[in-house]
């Protein structure tokens, strides 16, 4: 076995595959099977590059810029006459940086020295028009905290203007920005600097939700939204006529039983997350190379949940309490994920930089508060947003569904519940089994790998899953829906399709991201990209850009059909997640075009729709 030359933690120089430039980098891991190192850049991407790829830092000559110019690097200012009149900023400054390093003229025995020492001011071309200004303080002080240092290898002004013009869409030539605007000529390639680390703290992504006042908007509107749906669904007549709903007295939000039912059933959940029963499966690698465990044995939390409820019901426990006090149900669990979302802000303020999510770093309290700061906040091993994601509120969907089955007979007086409110039982519950086996598909998901945990997360897995999409369920119980055993049959064919497609897209998507080369994959197409992984283009992932998210709308379709078309209210999930998915895909979109660049294009070419075939 050959020994491996660089170790975790190393800060070496990697070279940007494609390019002769080097940045630099942390080594993370090394892989004996593949023979590649994966190595961090301070801006957060992680890359995997061979060794050779790789130098150490020693390598690279460090010495002070200096201010002074020799004889040789002064330009008139004087335009020759076989030179054109005009040229365009970028371009002017890579001649200017070409001719400077070209008229240094070095010996035979400074040309390997020198080599090891230019450098060239290259960052990110931006496509959008206002990010020509170069002079944008906004951007300089951007782009001064996330640029790496930047190395190549000495090169003729033919050859950098070529190399510009095939980069042309990827970089951008700047003078530094104590140079001024008004003396191009003095512009010169820099020595390589060495700057001081960059504190984890100040890697950030670019803000989502509308940036930090979109945070005050959705920390106001997602609390009442919620509400609102409550009261206008609780309405013997729910149509939009008869919007806005009345408000309750203040005393009818709030119920110390609502409170304590919430709180037990939480505790309950937790005792089921820590028993340790199922399997103990590694999440994807942090950025510090790290892989948490997670406990997941949802599926058996579902089981013995349901087991304990039977019984319940058995000795006389009256479920249908929950629909007649959802409203204080709500509330409580509201309160509880606003004692749970400061409880997180307030820890993450002691937690070590490299524990933080790039989304929720902006330094804003308010958005910080609302996107989450901490990216895996745990009590010893109780993952507190594995747990929230997939336990309290996604087994609470089931139970609130079923409590609604029992209400409906016990209002409109049946032996059995309607074969509506029997569909949307069923389908939700498929879902959420569906989900609870598959449990481990959820550690690849935005949610787990990249978004903080904070007010969003806690809310929506609390209080915005179960309060909201059991909607179809609540409204059934007050205004029940005949259907045919045709309408019956189509629409578990529709569902049965939409299940299909989600399914067989989650699988290929979780398969390909555990393990690329998994000989059962070698029929998949991909395109490789710089970041050393691949882009899937074939399967469900060669139809459109997002298959599951084509599926979870078929099936989103099937769960509002039982409730007919007398009101829009029932539909709001289907209306919702057509927003919720549009928006995923935008986010998704400039996402991958900022970490694969022309990959990305080539993929988005192949693959030309985005979620429903010949038509988005």
């Amino acid at each position: 076995m050959p020994s491996v030359r660089y170790q975790k933690g190393d800060i070496v120089m990697g070279r940007w595959p494609g390019s002769n430039l080097y940045y630099e980098v942390k080594v993370l891991r090394f892989d004996p099977n593949s023979q590649l190192y994966t190595v961090i850049y301070k801006d957060g991407t992680e890359l995997e590059l061979k060794e050779q790829d790789i130098k150490s830092a020693a390598s690279f000559q460090v010495r002070a810029r200096s201010r002074s110019r020799s004889p040789a690097r002064r330009r008139s200012r004087s335009r020759s006459p076989a030179r054109t009149t005009r040229r365009s900023a970028p371009r002017a400054a890579a001649a200017v940086a070409a001719a400077s390093i070209t008229a240094s003229a070095p010996t035979p025995q400074k040309d390997t020295k020198l080599k090891n020492t230019v450098e060239m001011k290259l960052t990110s071309l931006p496509q959008t028009k206002t990010a020509e200004n170069n002079s944008n303080n906004k951007h300089e002080k951007k782009e001064e905290n996330n640029t790496a240092s930047k190395i190549t290898e000495q090169k003729s002004e033919s050859k950098v203007e070529e190399e510009f013009d095939k980069n042309q869409g990827r970089y951008n030539l700047r003078r530094r920005k104590d140079d001024g605007d008004s003396k191009p000529a003095e512009t010169k390639p820099d020595v390589l600097a060495t700057p001081a680390a960059v504190p984890a703290a100040t890697l950030s992504t670019p803000l989502d939700f509308g940036g930090k006042i979109g945070a005050y908007f959705w920390l106001i509107f997602l609390p009442a939204w919620v509400l609102f749906l409550i009261l206008q669904v609780s309405q013997e007549d729910p149509s939009l006529t008869n919007f806005p709903p009345p408000l309750p007295p203040l005393e009818a939000f709030w119920d110390p039983r609502a409170l304590g039912f919430v709180i037990l059933w939480i505790l309950f959940q937790a005792l089921l997350y820590v028993l340790p029963v199922g399997k103990l499966s590694e999440g994807m690698p942090l950025r510090s190379g790290e892989r948490l465990k997670y406990r997941t044995n949802g599926y058996f939390a579902v089981m013995v949940t349901a087991l304990m409820v039977a019984a319940a019901v058995y000795q006389g426990l009256d479920l249908t309490y929950i629909h007649s006090n959802f409203l204080q149900l709500a509330t409580a669990t509201f309160l509880i994920s606003v004692l749970l979302s400061i409880y997180l802000y307030v820890r993450s303020r002691y937690t070590a930089p490299q524990e933080l999510a790039l989304g929720g770093n902006s330094g804003n309290l308010a958005y910080d508060f609302f996107k989450g700061r901490e990216l895996n906040p745990r009590i010893r091993s109780f993952d507190l947003k594995f747990f929230c994601e997939m336990r309290p509120g996604l087994i609470g969907w089931c139970l609130i569904n079923f409590a609604m089955a029992l209400a409906e007979m016990k209002k409109q007086g049946l032996d059995a519940p309607s074969y509506a409110m029997i569909l949307v039982n069923l389908f939700q519950l498929l879902y959420v089994l569906d989900g609870l086996w598959n449990e481990e598909a959820i550690l690849t998901t935005m949610d787990l790998m990249h978004d903080g945990f904070g007010f969003m997360l806690a809310f929506g897995d609390l209080v915005w899953v179960p309060f909201t999409y059991t909607l179809q369920a609540y409204y059934l119980v007050s205004h029940p829906n005949s259907l045919s055993v045709l309408a019956v049959a189509v629409i578990i064919i529709i569902k049965l399709v939409g299940f299909y497609i989600f399914r067989k897209s989650n699988s290929e998507k979780n398969a390909f991201r555990r393990n690329p080369s998994d000989p059962k994959l070698s029929h998949l197409k991909t395109i490789p990209t710089a970041t050393g992984k691949s882009l899937l283009v074939s399967g469900w992932w060669g139809v459109v850009r997002h298959p599951n998210y084509l599926g979870d709308l078929i099936m989103a379709l099937a769960w509002s059909l039982p409730c007919g078309f007398s009101h829009l209210l029932p539909w709001y999930y289907m209306i919702y997640f057509i927003i919720l998915l549009v928006h995923r895909d935008s986010r998704d979109m400039s996402d991958c075009r900022r970490k694969y660049g022309s990959a990305w294009d080539e993929y988005c070419r192949t693959v030309r729709y985005r979620i429903i075939p010949r038509i988005y």
